[in-house]
């Protein structure tokens, strides 16, 4: 069944959006090319740049066509904050954003190529930049792939950070329901935030060292088996490639080439069977420091107002507030770095880490008043 045609003044709508959308990302493929060291990467950069000017002088064109007049803009307030939240990102959380950004261009765009209003011409210009977005992506996977390791280490800061917050914000203010002083409030929150953030570093280099244990234990399998039982092994991989929708041909020759090689043929068996890459192996000393130093940073945020000496109403809401920031901030970080809805993911942290501080926070309160606990 065919989508139904969208009205013309959505579509002109829809255009208006993606010709700001073109002329702010091609403003900030510019903002990064100036930036990075590396002058491929720069170049390329300024590559994208100017085929994203190119897109929005087509829909300034499109628009144009139907009465409406545009032109290219200076630097509005929007795209101001927008640049200012990019540089705060940095270059890698800056492709993944650029990158989910591509991909609802992509539905857009290929929503409008079945539009009825569209002449021919516009038909084939569209299908051009659907094509150029398409490039965008796998121009993104190619500097991602050097980039996967930072971003493996941006999420293990980040939930380390967020571990810390949410509870040391619990425990901070569950303590000043009891007691009524900033002064016990600060050392017992840095008591337990120092020994969470030992017990955090601790756990994770564990778990991590533990998980590249098994990976590596089975990689050195399939490569010893690979070396050995090349013949039996092929078979396998012309049985994936059939299965991935290759003809049995391309996957002969496929299979045939793989067991040429053993460590190639071992790295095929390992991600299709396993879904391991030796490259993704997280470095268990890493992970483990930064968890441990970023729940640290995490768990004194909220303890700031009470170790400043602030009356306990005022440390009380100031600690929320900065908790509150921060955990909006590690969820878009979170959200943008495993590509999910940056807003989504920031309202449910926070919503869920200062609605377990408000409980922790009552129950001391009710602690204080049943046992007649109190600092002061």
């Amino acid at each position: 069944m065919p989508r139904k045609a969208r009205p013309v003044e959505e579509v002109i709508r829809l255009a208006k959006t993606l010709y700001r959308d073109e002329v702010e990302t091609s403003t900030i493929y510019e903002e990064l090319a100036r930036r990075v060291r590396d002058k491929r990467v720069a170049a390329k950069l300024r590559e994208l740049a100017a085929i994203e000017r190119g897109h929005a002088k087509f829909w300034e064109e499109f628009l144009r066509k139907r009465g409406v007049k545009l032109g290219f803009e200076g630097l509005s307030l929007r795209l101001r904050l927008k640049i200012l939240a990019l540089r705060l990102l940095g270059f890698s959380l800056t492709l993944k954003l650029l990158e989910m950004g591509e991909d609802e261009a992509v539905k857009a765009y290929s929503e409008l190529l079945d539009h009825p209003g569209l002449s021919e011409e516009e038909r084939k210009a569209l299908r051009k930049i659907l094509e150029d977005e398409l490039v965008h992506e796998e121009e993104f996977e190619e500097e991602e792939s050097r980039l996967k390791d930072f971003l493996m280490h941006v999420r293990d800061a980040v939930l380390g950070m967020n571990d810390g917050l949410v509870e040391i914000l619990s425990v901070s203010a569950g303590l000043a329901g009891a007691y009524g002083n900033p002064t016990p409030v600060a050392l017992g929150g840095a008591i337990v935030g120092i020994s969470g953030a030992l017990s955090m570093a601790v756990g994770t280099y564990v778990s991590v060292k533990a998980q590249k244990e098994v990976k590596e234990g089975t990689l050195a399998r399939i490569r010893l088996a690979a070396k050995y039982a090349a013949e039996t092994l092929a078979k396998r991989v012309h049985e994936y490639m059939v299965k991935k929708g290759h003809s049995e041909e391309t996957a002969e020759v496929i299979a045939r080439e793989t067991a040429r090689n053993p460590e190639l043929l071992g790295s095929v068996l390992a991600e299709e069977e396993y879904g391991i890459r030796e490259e993704t192996l997280e470095n268990p000393k890493v992970a483990g420091l930064y968890t441990g130093t970023f729940y640290v940073i995490g768990a004194f945020l909220p303890l700031t107002p009470y170790f400043l000496g602030l009356p306990i109403t005022y440390a009380l809401i100031s600690s929320f507030i900065i908790a509150g920031l921060m955990l909006g901030i590690s969820g878009s970080i979170i959200a943008i770095s495993s590509g999910l809805h940056s807003a989504k993911k920031a309202t449910e942290l926070i919503v869920s880490g200062l609605g377990s501080a408000t409980v922790t926070y009552l129950i001391g309160l009710a602690a204080s008043l049943l046992l007649g606990i109190s600092a002061g």
